[in-house]
């Protein structure tokens, strides 16, 4: 078994008594009668050295206490000061192996690891702290281990550089880069709070005139346009600042961080979605950004874990480059190249200049109803000049949105300020939702979802083609679960006629149709199929997040960690016969799930195939 580096005990303290220390200080020295009164200074000072000492100690014993081992098949992790916890994770559940190092640890010369499994919501094994030669060396033995080696394999993968941000790339990155959520809080909050940030702001011109309100709004605009850039500018460089993308093996490998520093791979087989995202600047001189995203990330909102994509569960493989190098590369992991687009019908423009007048006619009100309640002449009007705006938005929101289906692959695209185009591969689908709200109902429209392991539908990241007609609707969520069914099948059999050829299997499958008492020539050797690794593997059933159920259980050594299989003993409502009534009378949704087929071998086989990765 493995220990923790040393360094990590001072530095652990250290970081849990810095603030604890500070705030009895605080008390002590600044709180007065009460606090600092009764313990004196020199009682406030011993107070806070036994807090330093308590939490020093209780980290040397978290050091003691905390051991790794790589073992053959899995990652063991013991740890707890007052209550053992025992971990055993496999290698074939491990998605991701991430190295973080912030200015403090560089200096001391250690990092931190982070484990991610197929539908984590939280981070499955993490090490605080090891040396950064030690984190690379578990980085590299678990994706060796995974692929099946040995300890006297000699032979590493060879690392092929992919792409490498230049710093000019990065202040183009920085340029091109905008935090759209400050004008969102300024849209939402903007009609509260600006008649009360105006009755305190001295305007130099005549009171009560409608010109010098106007020369405010604009200014205001003005403001939060420049404050979106900056951020946007300083976030995208202190991320990617010194990004490179590598292919070692059967992985993809990043490094990128200005403060903080992040390590992390991504297996070139677990990918979930590949999305390329642009925004009208970045189309405007031909640029564009490619996400990656897999089942092991857990989505945040912080940006450490998994975000380099915005905290969605995603990875940028790329941050920045020519939108033709950016399809190059969805063409060399995914075999598919960019379609031509089915997009909603052409009255659905009309819908959606119709919710953004909306909108400015709510703005009006608001507006409206601040000038008449406060003594300020308020241009409560302005709004409606944007109206013509509006139907331009409606337009610009059609045109970007659509739909496509190529031979293995749903392709999406939704967005204008921020256009995602997204590539799911059928295998990958979890579940296909038809949902049409009391709204489109009107506009006889549904929108149809690809659910995946690795993405959340209620914010919207999964591949959805919007507001398309009902009939087509109905036969998309129809086309994707064949298109699914078949692609499981395929890869089965691939898997299986390669897990025979492995083991020496001499005679070729049965037909499944054929009598049970056909069966496959063995060597005496390869009799028992079921007990060896491959076999185990592939039967091993996957959860709607990943491919973790009940038995996980035994694989982790944690009964906390079990999850549900979405996906294992579903009903396939495809095949059912259509409803003579509606079903989205009051915004319903239509839900189908994936299903394996009856006869296969491992009955559980297809749900390691949507393992989620």
């Amino acid at each position: 078994m493995t220990r923790l580096s040393p360094l990590s005990v001072p530095y652990r303290a250290v970081q849990r008594s810095a603030s604890i220390a500070f705030a009895l200080a605080f008390l002590a020295f600044t709180g007065g009668t009460t606090f600092g009164g009764f313990l004196g200074g020199l009682g406030a000072v011993a107070l806070v050295g036994v807090v330093v000492v308590a939490i020093a100690g209780y980290e040397l014993a978290y050091f003691r206490r905390f051991e790794y081992e790589l073992t053959p098949d899995t990652l063991d992790i013991r740890s707890g000061v007052f209550s053992r916890r025992n971990r055993e994770i496999p290698y074939r559940r491990i998605q991701n192996v991430d190295i973080s190092r912030n200015v403090a640890q560089r200096l001391v010369g250690i990092a931190a690891v982070d484990l991610e499994t197929a539908g984590g919501g939280e981070t499955e094994g993490s090490l605080r702290f090891v040396s950064y030669e030690e984190a690379r060396r578990i980085q590299s033995e678990v994706a060796r281990l995974k692929r099946g080696g040995t300890d006297g394999d000699a032979s590493e993968p060879e690392q092929e550089l992919l792409f490498e941000l230049t710093p000019r790339e990065l202040a183009i990155v920085g340029a091109l880069s905008f935090d759209l959520r400050l004008p969102g809080l300024v849209f939402v909050f903007g009609s509260t709070v600006f008649p009360i940030v105006a009755s305190y702001v001295d305007v130099p011109v005549p009171a009560g005139s409608a010109a010098a309100a106007g020369v405010g709004i604009v200014a205001l605009v003005l403001l939060v346009a420049l404050v979106s850039w900056a951020a946007g500018f300083a976030s995208a460089v202190v991320n990617y600042y010194g990004f490179r993308l590598s292919r070692v093996g059967d992985e993809l490998q990043y490094e990128r961080g200005l403060l903080q520093r992040y390590n992390g791979s991504i297996p070139l087989d677990k990918l979930q979605t590949l999305t390329v995202e642009d925004n009208p600047l970045k189309r405007r001189f031909g640029y564009a950004t490619l996400l990656v995203e897999t089942a092991g990330y857990a989505p945040s909102s912080d940006g450490t874990n998994g975000s380099g994509g915005g905290g969605r569960g995603s990875e940028a493989a790329i941050p920045l480059a020519t939108r033709d190098r950016v399809l190059g590369l969805v063409a060399d992991l995914e075999g598919v190249e960019l379609p031509t687009f089915e997009g909603p019908p052409t009255r659905i423009r009309r819908r959606y200049a119709v919710r953004y007048s909306l909108v400015l006619g709510v703005a009006t009100l608001a507006l409206y109803g601040a000038d008449r309640l406060l003594p300020q002449e308020i241009p409560w009007f302005v709004p409606l000049a944007l109206v013509p705006v509006a139907v331009v938005a409606g337009a610009l929101q059609w045109r970007h949105r659509g739909y496509a289906l190529t031979e293995d692959h749903i392709v999406t695209r939704n967005g204008f300020w921020k256009r995602e185009t997204r590539f799911v591969p059928y295998y990958r689908v979890q579940t296909v939702i038809e949902r049409r709200t009391i709204f489109q109902r009107r506009w006889r429209v549904s929108t149809v979802t690809a659910d995946t392991a690795g993405s959340i539908s209620l914010v919207g990241g999964d591949a959805t083609a919007v507001d398309i007609e009902v009939t087509d609707a109905a036969e998309l969520r129809e086309t994707l679960n064949d298109r699914l069914r078949e692609a499981l099948s395929a890869r089965r059999e691939a898997r299986q006629q390669s897990r025979q050829a492995a083991l020496g299997i001499r005679d070729a499958e049965p037909d499944r149709d054929a009598d049970a008492s056909d069966s496959v020539a063995v060597t005496d050797a390869e009799a028992d199929v079921s007990q060896t690794p491959e076999f185990v593997e592939e039967a091993e059933p996957a959860a709607a997040g990943g491919d973790a159920d009940a038995e996980d259980t035994a694989d982790t050594g944690d009964t906390d960690d079990a999850d549900t299989d979405d996906n294992a003993d579903t009903e396939d409502d495809a095949d059912e016969p259509a409803r003579a009534d509606d079903p989205f009378i009051w915004g319903e949704s239509v839900e189908s799930e994936g299903e394996d087929d009856e006869d296969a071998d491992d009955p559980e086989e297809s749900s390691d195939e949507r393992d989620a990765i």
